[in-house]
């Protein structure tokens, strides 16, 4: 629950909502101030604005800047190196590559995906073109109970040996069900392939209960920044090590 700040803040209407309380912080929240005095600092530094690719003192800088906040990001999900995280645009990207950067180096292979009703549109979207415009590509629903929670006998029912990627929500947007996902991930390991992949979109998780990838042992984890007072437009990728993923946007190899 947040407070809109106490400057005079008018709708279309010209009421004062200045004193609006904000109870929709699942859809988005608002920057923490020690947020915005960072972004406010940086953006006004001489010193930072550099790309972070270049070699050179400010690039330098600005790298040394993306490096921090990546080891931040792996320190608040226990994950093993900050090389595993990836920073992207948001959850949309970050749904996006996991599920069809996994998917695209065996689109002449049959592979079979198992997801649930409830996932954010940037997960059921991507795997409906997929399976549109691919005859290879096969998807199964994992039920759901009375309380929005996977059904895990019919979930392990749906496994089978092409079952390439599991992707599961950690917790839902609209009736905040959290998921069993070590569960989901043990039967993964115990009824699937060797080379299964497992996805979970944190985005609804992160920054409000405690999210372990090393203790919930799964490959993926979408993060999106807005959804706990971080910045729109920023989120990212924790792909466990060894996993491969292919690009889905063209250009140089930087973020």
């Amino acid at each position: 629950m947040a407070l809109i700040s106490n400057d005079n803040v008018f709708d279309k209407q010209n009421r004062d909502i200045s004193h609006l309380i904000y109870l929709d912080n699942n859809a988005t929240t608002h920057e923490h101030e020690s947020v915005i005095e960072s972004m406010i600092h940086h953006l006004k530094s001489l010193n930072s604005f550099g790309n972070p690719s270049s070699s050179h003192l400010i690039g330098n800088q600005a790298r040394y800047l993306v490096d921090e906040a990546r080891e931040q990001v792996r320190m608040s999900i226990n994950a093993s190196n900050s090389n595993e995280i990836i920073f992207t645009s948001g959850g949309t990207e970050s749904n996006n590559l996991a599920i069809h950067g996994i998917l695209k180096s065996n689109f002449n292979k049959f592979q079979h995906i198992i997801t649930s009703p409830f996932e954010h549109p940037s997960v059921i979207n991507i795997i409906k073109y997929l399976q549109n415009s691919n005859k290879n590509i096969q998807v199964s629903f994992a039920q759901v109970n009375s309380n929005g929670i996977i059904d895990l006998e019919h979930f392990r029912q749906l496994l089978k040996p092409e079952t390439k990627l599991v992707t599961i929500m950690h917790s839902n947007n609209e009736i905040g069900s959290i998921q069993p996902i070590e569960e989901i991930v043990r039967l993964c390991r115990q009824y699937g392939s060797s080379d299964l992949v497992i996805h979970s979109d944190g985005s609804q998780s992160i920054g409000k209960i405690a999210v372990d990838v090393s203790n919930l042992d799964i490959d993926l984890l979408t993060i999106c920044s807005h959804k706990f007072h971080g910045p729109k437009g920023i989120g990212a990728l924790y792909v466990r090590q060894g996993i491969k993923l292919e690009t889905i946007l063209y250009g140089a190899q930087h973020e």
